[in-house]
């Protein structure tokens, strides 16, 4: 299928859940799912194609997410991106987002570097190492306002990593699916926030928690 018939798909597929995809972000979002079909071919990126189910997971439950990120210019990290969803999706429609997608397998890696350079995504870079080691070492000045993580359970040690992550009053934005999901991150240093539903015929939501001021540095 073309990027134009796809990128029809993606807009219908939005239209159903309540999120207007726009022309112009319909053609980047059906470049960036050819593109990674393209890989997957190559190595195991996804076990989703472009089908309806496909395209609701990959592209309308981040575009859905977006709407709970705050305005104006801010930081988002994206850990164990894989494919590139959501990190990239997310980016696609919010141009002031300074994105870090964070991926330890180096392959994947090579692809998230390749939607980069393929999508002209200003502003993006790719870590190639483990969360928690890019937590370790992270500067105050280097600490996001968001972290999103999707396909990564988070333990207590991983929740506490990932609030070296965020700056003071950060967000986690956890993407869940039917009967998966851990909201009681309050024990790791989070309040939650709010959980709020995506696509209703994956039964998916998104929790969002909020770092407190006395996180652990």
């Amino acid at each position: 299928m073309g990027t134009g018939g796809l990128s029809d798909r993606i807009a219908a597929r939005g239209r159903l859940a309540g999120v207007s995809v726009p022309a112009p972000l319909g053609r980047e979002l059906a470049r960036y799912l050819k593109l990674l079909f393209r890989w997957n071919e190559r190595m195991n990126l996804t076990g989703l194609t472009d089908d309806d189910v496909g395209i609701d997971r990959l592209l309308v439950e981040p575009l859905l997410a977006a709407r709970w990120l705050s305005a104006g210019p801010l930081r988002l990290i994206d850990i164990g991106s894989g494919g590139g969803s959501p990190a990239v999706p997310i980016r696609l429609v919010r141009a002031d987002v300074r994105l870090q997608m964070v991926e330890s397998k180096g392959r994947k890696a090579a692809f998230l570097r390749e939607a980069v350079r393929h999508l002209a995504l200003t502003g993006a870079r790719v870590e190639a190492r483990r969360y928690e080691e890019l937590a370790a070492g992270l500067g105050d000045g280097d600490r996001a306002d968001v972290v999103t993580v999707r396909a990564v359970r988070l333990d207590d040690r991983g929740f506490m990593a990932v609030s070296r992550l965020l700056a003071e009053g950060g967000r986690l934005f956890l993407f869940e699916g039917q009967g998966t999901g851990r909201e009681d991150g309050a024990a790791a240093g989070f309040e939650v926030e709010g959980t709020f539903p995506l696509v209703d015929n994956l039964q998916s939501r998104l929790s969002i928690l909020r770092v407190g001021v006395s996180k652990t540095k």
